[in-house]
């Protein structure tokens, strides 16, 4: 079975093959990432949106993440074309963003601070703010890792992390971020360099 290219627009094409797709093993996680990710409610992904190492035809440098907004797929580059690709939960059409930044830092289990633009849609989510944010565990919707974006020396705000909604994996339902399984973002956090270069189309 062939699945179609799929194309992003200036950047690269891929070329993803059913007889290709090379399940990954779960990373090896910490005491306490295996505890807290316990609590996250377990959901049963589709196929398509597990994780993968897939054929690549792109022309990004190994290292380079490309998040496929219309997909909702990442993909990690691997070099000798390939890469890994994982299920995505993506901005919706009126909150999305596109564009090229590079990751700033890593953070384990970080703190949320909702942005005020977002409490601004979201007035529940004054108190969160000024306690100064919501410190980093299962109910955390940054979940276990989170990697910090960056255009040049300024924060876009936008981040690829973790979720404690797994079920929303394969939608357009977040404001911006680049969400994934709590598992899924641990193993690209172990491939990531700060530094490295993220493709968002």
């Amino acid at each position: 079975m062939k699945f179609r290219t799929i194309a992003i627009a200036g950047v690269a094409a891929f070329l993803l093959a059913g007889c290709n797709y090379k399940a990954i093993p779960d990373p090896s996680v910490s005491e306490k990432d295996s505890k807290w990710m316990a609590k996250v409610p377990n959901f049963e992904l589709e196929l398509n949106y597990q994780r993968y190492e897939v054929e690549f035809t792109g022309s990004e440098a190994p290292g380079t993440i490309i998040v496929d907004t219309k997909q909702n797929f990442v993909y990690f580059v691997l070099g000798n074309k390939k890469a890994v690709r994982y299920g995505a939960a993506t901005g919706s059409e009126a909150y999305g963003w596109t564009g090229e930044a590079t990751v700033n830092r890593i953070a384990d289990w970080p703190r949320w601070v909702p942005p005020a633009e977002m409490v601004q849609r979201w007035p529940h989510l004054a108190p969160t703010l000024a306690a100064g944010g919501l410190n980093g565990g299962p109910d955390n919707p940054l979940g276990a890792r989170a990697l910090y974006l960056y255009q040049g020396n300024k924060d876009t705000l936008y981040r690829i992390h973790g979720t404690n909604e797994p079920h929303l994996i394969g939608r357009n339902a977040s404001s911006g971020c680049i969400r994934m399984r709590n598992i899924d973002v641990i193993d690209l956090a172990n491939r990531v360099k700060p530094g490295a270069k993220v493709i968002v189309r």
